[in-house]
């Protein structure tokens, strides 16, 4: 029988209305065929593990990151697949990060959530929760036919580091602006193979050290010098640059002046786009020229979310600087788009 390891943190998807206070509360988990009867047609073999305390998903870091790493880890050999039940506001953060964690994965990692508890009338838990068992049960020759990290979320599968959450309100509240869908649930589960990572035959490894003294600067016209250096002079040893369009910036001697500093003293600069589709093209146009010549690196189509826990991973490998800049701009985990 398929084994499924569902690892719940928290999240809308495990709540239920309290009768006698009218609040939700989240539910035991260990009794989800009870509260889900549809499971048992799956015939599947499920196993769950409750964080205690549940997090709220604003709650999410590095160390529950780690945690939940070491809980695939500690099960990899035992289980088909993994399905993690998480709270939709930082979920792309989480399936970033354990993309570049879990490495050579071999199996299906399904992270899923809702945007109604799961008892209420109209809720999309039931479906998302079941179909995301489905994808993480379903091999053919014997193989994962997803063995990677992705999210499940209102009939769609997700690479999970090409993942954003774009809507608070609908159902279908993530997007992959950059890369296509990974499998579509209609009348049937169809895959879209050509998307899919192909599964490693090399040893399953879980990389638990992550850095995060990272910095984040947000551009907008008229910024001033003093929140510009806040982040240029802190001791940070990464910045993430989010730039206006292909990767550009003001030419403002004294803005390029904090960046070049930055730059000499060491700290890594990663330029992203704000815009959510697209990439970064640096020296496409003179406004980022000047940040190629500097050594800011291309963040490329990379998401925020992805760009952050990918310098989270590098960083906490300690290579040197040269090896960690080449990584940064090489596609690890199919995180990014680089047309040569």
């Amino acid at each position: 029988m398929t084994k499924i390891l569902i690892i719940y943190t928290g999240g809308t998807i495990g709540m239920v209305n309290d009768p006698h206070s009218g609040t939700l509360i989240p539910f035991d988990f260990g009794q989800i065929q009870q509260n889900v009867p549809e499971l048992a047609r799956l015939n599947y073999d499920l196993e769950v593990h409750s964080f205690d305390p549940i997090l709220d998903s604003s709650n999410m870091d590095a160390s529950v990151w780690v945690e939940i790493a070491g809980i695939i880890k500690k099960n990899y050999d035992t289980f088909d697949g993994f399905v993690i039940l998480h709270g939709s506001d930082t979920m792309a953060y989480t399936a970033s990060a354990l993309s570049f964690m879990l490495e050579n994965l071999s199996k299906p990692v399904v992270l899923t959530g809702s945007q109604l508890p799961i008892g209420e009338i109209r809720t999309d838990a039931k479906e998302n929760l079941i179909t995301a068992l489905e994808i993480a049960a379903t091999k053919k020759n014997g193989a994962a036919r997803v063995p990677e990290v992705c999210i499940y979320f209102d009939f769609q599968l997700f690479r999970g580091n090409r993942s954003i959450k774009y809507d608070s309100d609908k159902f279908e509240a993530f997007q992959s602006p950059n890369y296509p869908l990974l499998a579509e649930a209609g009348v049937n589960l169809t895959f879209f193979n050509n998307y899919i990572q192909k599964p490693s035959k090399a040893e399953f490894l879980v990389n638990e050290k992550l850095n995060t003294n990272i910095g984040v600067l947000k551009l907008y016209p008229g910024i001033s010098k003093a929140a510009v250096e806040a982040i240029t002079t802190s001791s940070l040893d990464a910045i993430v640059l989010e730039t206006f369009g292909s990767g550009n910036t003001s030419t403002a001697p004294w803005f390029l002046n904090c960046l070049q500093e930055a730059a000499d003293q060491g700290k890594i600069i990663v330029d992203i786009s704000q815009c959510q589709a697209g990439s970064v093209e640096l020296g496409k146009y003179e406004t980022s020229r000047k940040l190629q010549q500097m050594g800011i690196l291309s963040g490329y189509d990379m998401t925020f979310e992805a760009t952050i826990t990918k310098l989270m991973f590098l960083l906490g490998k300690d290579l040197d600087k040269a090896e960690l800049r080449i990584l940064m701009e090489r596609s690890l985990r199919g995180e990014l788009t680089r047309t040569l």
